[in-house]
């Protein structure tokens, strides 16, 4: 356990034995069975989480109950809802494991205590939440400004291979589409190669 995290940290801000030994009183282990939930809607996201093996999806539901899928995270990737983890009010989003996973949990407290005691962990932290805003911005302006095609192929870009591992009606949800619209996209692409 923890390979992944620290694997992804050190590509970062390479870290000392004894600081990846001083992190790691801080971490907790978590394992979820596909379609178990990590945060519901109306909970506190008590802690943030770097899945080290599966996939996880967030979404939140609207008041006609459709389901929109904000976010996938792979292996390798944090997933958590930053408002509700900084502000420690409610969620408006759930947390669903889409297969069995193993996850690496900081939960606030200690994600407060390691940002004032280890500046790496704030570096790593501050790269992370840039990271972040920046696909976000991608995605935005991918959305107003790309064909449907192209939508899917940066989509392709930025999920490789999660074809293969999510049902076409969450992709579809994530990119705002229906299904049949994702089913025309896919064929006319197959069809152009």
């Amino acid at each position: 356990m923890y390979e992944v995290f620290f694997q992804k940290f050190n590509q970062r801000t390479p870290l000392t034995e004894d600081e990846e030994n001083f992190i790691k009183q801080y971490l907790i282990p978590k394992k979820l069975r596909k379609r178990q939930y990590l945060l519901q809607e109306g909970d506190v996201c008590k802690s943030i989480a770097l899945i080290e093996k599966g996939s996880m999806r967030t979404y939140l539901v609207d008041p006609a109950g459709q389901e929109h899928i904000t976010a996938f995270a792979l292996e390798g990737w944090t997933i958590g809802d930053l408002p509700s983890f900084q502000s420690e009010l409610p969620s408006i989003q759930n947390i669903e494991a889409l297969e069995d996973c193993e996850l690496v949990l900081v939960s606030k407290s200690a994600h407060d205590e390691l940002l004032k005691t280890m500046p790496k962990y704030e570096i790593y932290i501050r790269l992370l939440i840039t990271d972040a805003y920046m696909a976000l911005q991608k995605r935005t302006l991918n959305m107003i400004s790309l064909s449907l095609d192209d939508r899917y192929k940066a989509f392709i870009d930025t999920y490789p291979n999660i074809a293969q591992r999510v049902p076409q009606h969450m992709i579809a949800s994530y990119m705002g589409l229906s299904p049949e619209t994702l089913s025309r996209i896919r064929s006319r692409m197959n069809n152009s190669k």
